[in-house]
């Protein structure tokens, strides 16, 4: 797994323990990329470790939730100190929330939504610029959603926050235009994953492309041959 697009990189991957993000951190090993799984089930982590070990690559595994923004607060730091840089962050990790009526919310599960998909965003951008601009070409990709350009009923926490997720992608390309770090936005569309299922529980999987289907738009990106900034790429 030495050679490929992705070689010598580190990449940080969250929510990589299932769905997209456990599709991109296989393919970004593959890719050989040293990649850094961040989710909250352990033996989920650890399943993905034994996948990408078997097959000759290389994984960190980092067991956080994403509420718990003081140990955001540290990857920072631990990235300098193990790796010296930090190459690829993909912020992919996510939290549907309720489908109900915007009255309809309780306060705890409305900031719960906030706290997962944009305030462990921001966490995540504030502790990783370092690491990123040490490296010769960082990248970043924060997954999004069509609910953030295309709102409807039921879906307010999650629209909402996607929204803000996009505006916040926005400003930190705005702010990095000058550097060698490249920051963009990726909608992957109806994909067969976990979350999809429950927004959609009528829905044929078999319909639907898989995560694997998806990697390849998350590799051009991650290279350092990659030239886009502040895009929106739209896979739907």
């Amino acid at each position: 797994m030495s050679e490929g697009t992705l070689s010598g990189k580190v990449a940080l991957v969250t929510g990589a323990s299932r769905g997209i993000g456990k599709a991109v951190a296989l393919r970004y090993a593959a890719e050989g990329a040293h990649v850094v799984a961040l989710a909250r089930t352990v033996g989920a982590l650890e399943e993905l470790d034994d996948t990408i070990t078997a097959a000759g690559g290389n994984v960190t595994l980092v067991p956080c939730d994403l509420k718990d923004f003081d140990a955001i607060d540290t990857l920072g730091p631990v990235l300098l100190e193990r790796f010296d840089r930090l190459d690829v962050f993909v912020g992919n990790a996510g939290l549907l929330g309720e489908m109900t009526p915007l009255t309809h919310y309780e306060p705890k599960s409305w900031h719960e939504v906030f706290d997962v998909n944009v305030h462990a965003n921001w966490r995540l951008i504030r502790t990783l610029e370092p690491v990123l601009r040490r490296s010769e070409a960082g990248r970043a990709i924060l997954v999004t959603s069509g609910a953030a350009r295309n709102p409807r009923a039921y879906w307010g926490a999650y629209a909402v926050t996607k929204a803000a997720v996009e505006a916040l992608a926005q400003v930190w390309a705005s702010e990095l235009a000058n550097t060698d770090v490249r920051v963009n936005l990726l909608n992957p569309g109806a994909t067969r994953t976990g979350m999809r299922a429950a927004a959609f529980p009528g829905e044929d999987p078999m319909s639907l492309k898989t995560p694997d289907d998806i990697t390849d738009a998350f590799v051009e990106l991650a290279s350092t041959a990659c030239t886009r900034h502040g895009e929106f790429i739209d896979l739907a």
